[in-house]
């Protein structure tokens, strides 16, 4: 166990085991844990088979696109009441969960149904699907962690206290570190599902870390993109960007002393907005404690700007995705940025990515970003 002091902040990290062999990590920030006065109970009694992972990875020739084959995720828990949720404490008078405390501030582990996995690599899998050379097959190895932001069921992102917060990111940047010290990967990707309606299977408050071994379609993307831009100019990609939108200023929706939000000026989605450092960093670890600090109230304030999009909306489902810099080959040329969006077009209306953009990749979007720059200065005031 050890203890993390920033300017601001105390965390003391505790690292147990699972029954199947799975890594829990306990994340506390509050007392008597924090200062090791109390310890977390690291017994899981639950009778569970090793954890061993199936997942697979097939080239797809046609887009030069990897897609994981994880055929155990068809089982997986789905929607169950919060009182039977995996992702709750273990209580003397129910059954255990995932987390075998009583209670916890924030718990990280590895996902029990997970897309990827190091124990994929004791697989026996042929390199080739059919003993085609077309069609290129490997274990589908890496890392998928599941980030449980509270206890308590009821609570979400934008409900939680600001310390809370803060911990959390210090939470992505030492996931961060640790999954990208893993061989063979290429990117560690955090993120948040909120919403039914984007197809969430548990309702407690949580998010998810991917620790991927190949560079996902959006990052390759980004990456070919960005050394085009710096073959030619000299700089970098992201970083040309973020100052074209501060010199603009149209789409600008917050202007802290360390961070940025603005509408990319061709944004996708029906609400879409992106948060950037000024400094150019790589990833979440690279974060000061200044830059922590700052990012814990913004990033909060935009949860809830995006709540308060639609009128007559409580909670607008969303995804939250932290883009990262590669590990190895081109990190220089990343930079880290969160991408914040919601498929909601309007109350009650969502937009389902059909014949243009899922077969062709052709996106359309139903507004302008000038527009939602618009609504979202607005709710945040």
């Amino acid at each position: 166990m050890t203890a993390h002091d920033a300017t601001t902040h105390a965390l003391r990290k505790t690292s147990t085991t699972l029954a199947d062999g799975r890594e829990l990590i306990y994340y506390d920030d509050t007392e008597p844990y924090v200062s090791g006065g109390a310890t977390r109970d690291l017994v899981d009694t639950r009778a569970l088979s090793p954890s061993m992972s199936q997942s697979q990875m097939r080239f797809d020739v046609l887009t030069g696109e990897w897609i994981v084959i994880a055929a155990q995720r068809m089982d997986r828990t789905f929607l169950p009441p919060a009182d039977a949720s995996p992702l709750a404490p273990s209580r003397p008078d129910r059954p255990a969960t995932e987390i075998p405390a009583a209670d916890y501030d924030v718990v990280v582990f590895e996902n029990r149904f997970p897309s990827l996995s190091e124990t994929a690599a004791q697989q026996t899998l042929p390199t080739e699907v059919d003993g085609e050379s077309l069609w290129p097959l490997a274990p589908g190895t890496g890392r998928c962690e599941v980030i449980c932001f509270a206890s308590d069921p009821d609570a979400s992102f934008v409900s939680l206290e600001l310390s809370r917060v803060r911990t959390i990111i210090d939470v992505w940047a030492d996931r961060t570190a640790a999954l990208s010290a893993i061989p063979g990967v290429q990117q560690v990707f955090c993120f948040e599902n909120r919403g039914k309606e984007i197809g969430v299977t548990l309702t407690h408050p949580h998010g998810q870390i991917y620790a991927y071994p190949y560079l996902p379609p959006r990052t390759d993307a980004l990456m070919r993109q960005s050394r085009k831009h710096f073959e030619s100019t000299g700089r970098v990609l992201l970083a040309d960007v973020l100052a074209a939108e501060l010199r603009s200023g149209r789409r600008i929706v917050v202007d802290a002393e360390h961070w940025v939000a603005y509408v990319p000026a061709a944004s996708r989605w029906p609400v879409e907005v992106h948060l950037a450092p000024r400094r150019d960093v790589a990833d979440l670890v690279e974060l000061n404690d200044a830059e922590r600090d700052e990012l814990a109230g913004v990033y909060r304030d935009l949860l809830r700007g995006v709540d308060a999009f639609f009128e007559g909306v409580d909670e607008v489902p969303y995804i939250s995705a932290w883009h990262q810099a590669p590990v190895g080959a081109d990190r220089e040329l990343g930079r880290l940025h969160l991408q914040l969006f919601s498929m909601m077009r309007s109350p009650g209306r969502m937009k389902f990515l059909a014949g243009s953009e899922s077969a062709m990749g052709a996106w359309v979007n139903d507004t302008t970003p000038e527009r939602i720059a618009d609504r979202l200065r607005e709710v945040l005031g």
